[in-house]
């Protein structure tokens, strides 16, 4: 994902926070640290959430076309993002499906 300095993601990260799982949709980055999902396109943060303020995560696959993932979170004014999921990125997506499900869990 590069340094620090030079991705928008990386450069939120709080002393202590670590980077649990990467994944690319086609034109964004997808990051879940141990303590939140956050979205990166076109050289901006688009989405940057705790992982207990996400509303729902949808996760459509379909054949012959990228997976879609849509990131929902609970606050209505915020906007929710749709991302395009390439097949090889598949197992990351679920990876951090996983993690964030995970803590949800943990949460409730």
């Amino acid at each position: 994902m590069g340094s620090a300095e030079d991705h928008p993601v990386l450069r939120r990260l709080e002393p202590g926070e670590t980077v649990v799982v990467e994944a690319l949709a086609r034109e964004a980055t997808i990051v879940v640290t141990d303590r939140r999902v956050a979205i990166a396109a076109d050289g901006r943060v688009a989405m940057d959430l705790p992982i207990g303020e996400l509303r729902r995560i949808q996760f459509d696959i379909e054949r012959r076309r990228p997976a879609t993932l849509v990131v929902v979170p609970d606050q209505a004014a915020r906007e929710p993002q749709v991302l395009a999921i390439p097949p090889e990125q598949i197992d990351a997506v679920t990876q951090a499906l996983a993690v964030i499900g995970n803590r949800l869990a943990e949460a409730s």
